[in-house]
């Protein structure tokens, strides 16, 4: 699959290199595995002159020795004096060629030093306070462990907190860019779309596995998803138990009940007898797994709140593979396929919510977009998007099959809500799966 989108994105890491001849920059890419950080950062130094360093799971001595060997490929006339087998000596190196010459180097899997010596940091902060004026280096640190990037650049106690110029968050592609990539394959079927939405959460890792399977249907998605040699099988356990660590049962079981709809605190502490107060607070700040979110109108202050999970992979794979492990592991595909389908109309219609959410976010008309229900959970609304500038009001109920939309009951349960907009215009809607080809 060819390199899509990420325009945003290559202009920021443009810019900061138009900016080296000044002083040294640093940029950060950070986001969960598999969105595509590595040829981001690859397709914008690919017609410049650049140093990949991968900072694998071994020895600083051993990593140092892979790093100068490829310093000397580039720079073959500038002599390494002595044997360097600390990071800090590679990275001195690095800012005295920058001295004469601009260039990027990147540095992938950044995170990885903290388990291999963690002082790296503090010495790349000296280092870099120390000559970032009088060089000419442009920087660019990847990282997928997102609550480690976020501490090593964020941390206000960390050594490069302030250090990044530039923190960009990667993030799944949006609905348009996955269906342009569908159109390059001649595909236009709107359901087609939907169902990477649901199963790839906009992963280009996942889109790229399925379209080089050529898995442009249901059925094909899902044989090639629940299969005995499906590298997505256990893609959520690998994703995840790195960031969780000895505590990721807890947190597992919590996104699990979030997958099958129990959404609100209270709901997860009486099924698992506990607090979980502060497993929410950690997987929303620190692992952003999860988000809350409000009724559209509801206070600052307002208790009335629900979770969700923000990827749509992950919450795919909580629902139907973690929650079907026993049969993962005896290896009855059939019974988890059978399960999907069973049970697909009703999961893939919340799905469909969040699907028309994001479409509206994307158009850009709205500055705020969500959901609305009422106490005990009364008078639910699928979605709701207001322009405070012009005064308008969007109010939608969603069903795969639009024909079962009730638009007049929806009127009713909106009540409430359209007379906190008294001078808004309001327009209703119905929407159904047959309504996506305004994505195309």
């Amino acid at each position: 699959m060819r390199f899509y989108d990420r325009q945003q994105e290559l202009a920021a890491l443009n810019t900061l290199m138009g900016q080296v001849n000044v002083r040294s920059r640093m940029a950060v890419l950070t986001g969960r595995r598999r969105v595509g950080k590595t040829l981001l950062s690859l397709e914008f130094a690919k017609d410049k002159k650049h140093l990949y360093l991968f900072v694998a799971k071994k020895s600083e001595a051993l990593l140092c020795e892979e790093y100068v060997a490829e310093i000397k490929r580039l720079f073959p006339d500038n002599p390494v004096i002595g044997d360097i087998r600390s990071f800090s000596g590679v990275f001195q190196f690095l800012l005295q060629i920058a001295r004469q010459e601009s260039f990027t180097v990147i540095i992938d899997e950044f995170q990885e030093f903290y388990n291999i010596n963690p002082s790296v940091y503090s010495e790349i902060q000296k280092l870099w306070d120390l000559n970032k004026s009088k060089s000419k280096l442009n920087v660019i640190c990847v990282g997928s462990v997102y609550s480690l990037m976020h501490k090593i650049f964020e941390g206000s106690k960390e050594p490069l907190f302030n250090r990044a110029d530039r923190i960009l968050m990667i993030k799944p592609f949006s609905i348009r860019t996955m269906a342009s990539i569908l159109r390059d394959y001649k595909i236009k079927d709107p359901e087609v779309l939907f169902d990477y939405y649901l199963f790839t959460g906009g992963s280009p890792k996942y889109i790229d596995l399925l379209v080089e399977n050529k898995a442009f249907t249901f059925e094909k998605i899902l044989n090639f998803a629940v299969d005995a040699n499906s590298p997505l099988l256990n893609e959520g356990r690998n994703l995840l138990i790195e960031e969780f660590g000895k505590e990721y049962g807890t947190y597992f079981s919590i996104l699990e009940l979030i997958s099958v709809g129990k959404t609100g605190r209270s709901e997860i502490q009486s099924i698992l007898e506990s607090d979980v107060g502060g497993y929410l607070d950690r997987l929303e700040k620190d692992y952003a797994v999860i988000e809350k979110y409000k009724p559209i109108n509801a206070k600052p202050n307002s208790k009335a709140q629900k979770y969700k999970i923000s990827d749509n992979f992950l919450a795919f794979w909580f629902r139907f593979i973690y929650r079907n492990r026993s049969a993962v592991e005896t290896g009855n595909f059939d019974y988890i396929k059978d399960m999907i389908r069973r049970d697909y109309s009703t999961y893939a219609g919340r799905v469909l919510e969040q699907f028309y959410r994001s479409l509206l976010a994307e158009s850009g008309r709205y500055n705020r977009i969500g959901s609305y229900w009422e106490k005990d959970h009364q008078n639910e609304i699928d979605v709701v998007a207001v322009n405070d500038m012009k005064k308008e009001l969007f109010i939608a109920e969603v069903k795969i099959k639009k024909a079962k939309v009730d638009l007049a009951g929806l009127k009713v349960k909106a009540k409430t809500l359209v007379a906190s907009y008294p001078k808004y215009k309001v327009e209703w809607e119905s929407l159904g799966l047959e309504d996506v080809p305004v994505a195309f």
